[in-house]
């Protein structure tokens, strides 16, 4: 391990460098119930896929173009949200991402922001859907 990693892994909480380092919620949804794109100005780019099942999430699942900081936060915001009801997930914050990482740093708070706007997003989504439900079967 060289010096950078070390002092990487000392400067974060262990929440941060799980949430960081999971892929396990990677996964390209076709078709899903919702789904949210969000670029920032950073550059970084959050999408999520949303299935809802009796008005609860049943999955979330996320594709990230960017830094651990934003993927920490995809997952935190899909850990968070996966298996609470639709008014549940509406609670979710990026105060509420950042302060579960612990050491997001506060020039990386628009990484949470960004999260939980593409979270949005697809909640939003699924309510279009819900209120169209015919248009569903013709989604791409």
């Amino acid at each position: 391990m060289d010096q950078h990693e070390e002092n990487f892994l000392e400067h974060h909480s262990d929440q941060f460098i799980e949430m960081a380092y999971s892929y396990e919620r990677f996964e390209r949804v076709e078709n899903p119930d919702g789904y949210g794109k969000r670029v920032g100005d950073c550059g970084d780019t959050v999408e999520m896929f949303v299935t809802i099942e009796s008005d609860h999430l049943k999955h979330v699942s996320i594709q990230i173009d960017g830094c651990l900081n934003t993927i920490a936060c995809a997952n935190t915001v899909a850990s968070m949200t996966e298996g609470r009801t639709l008014e549940e997930a509406w609670e979710v914050t990026p105060e509420k991402v950042a302060d579960y990482l612990k050491t997001l740093e506060e020039d990386h708070f628009h990484c949470a922001e960004l999260s939980v706007g593409a979270f949005f997003l697809a909640l939003t989504d699924y309510r279009t859907k819900k209120r169209n439900g015919w248009k569903k079967q013709y989604a791409k």
